[in-house]
């Protein structure tokens, strides 16, 4: 089973959306905040946002390549608030 997760940093504030091959987000977010990610590295701490699992890793990276699109990023916006 494969996940996307959706990540804030605490320190700016700015959303991360990232995949896993795993359905245990947990484990890429303590990757994220060692600082083992190049993206992710001057952002640390992180904390996860929001979850969602996939029975393929395809449909997991469909998902995440569309929510890091401009209408992606629009829906997380909204949805930011909520969370």
């Amino acid at each position: 089973m494969a996940c996307i997760y959706v990540l804030k940093s605490e320190k700016t504030g700015k959303l991360y959306v990232g995949s896993s091959h795993e359905d245990n987000p947990l484990t890429r977010l303590e990757s994220h905040n060692h600082g083992r990610t190049k993206s992710t590295k001057f952002g640390r701490p992180w904390v996860i946002i929001h979850e969602e699992y996939f029975s393929t890793y395809t449909e997991a990276r469909k998902r995440e390549i569309f929510l890091k699109t401009g209408q992606g990023r629009k829906i997380l916006k909204e949805r930011c608030s909520e969370w």
